[in-house]
């Protein structure tokens, strides 16, 4: 499976599956009282999301059609761009 998960799409998806997981594992030890359903769903959702993150590919995002992922031909055509406005 290719990459489909860059820029905000990334970023998003570390800070906030690592503040879920977070909530929910603090839901679960007691610090905040919401059941156990929840901070479970929570701690399930967040390291999914942190996984996708770091992995830089979702199953949901391929399926959807979605690519927010850039890859290394664009920063390659950027540093085209540059070289080619330098003066030689």
């Amino acid at each position: 499976m290719q990459k489909n998960v860059g820029g905000f799409d990334r970023t998003w998806r570390l800070v906030g599956g690592a503040l879920l997981a977070i909530i929910g594992m603090a839901a679960l030890v007691g610090v905040v009282s919401i059941g156990t359903i929840v901070p479970a769903l929570l701690v399930v959702l967040g390291v999914v999301f942190f996984a996708t993150g770091v992995l830089q590919k979702c199953v949901l995002n391929r399926l959807v059609g979605l690519d927010t992922y850039r890859g290394e031909e664009a920063e390659t055509d950027r540093m085209d761009e540059v070289s080619a406005d330098r003066p030689s």
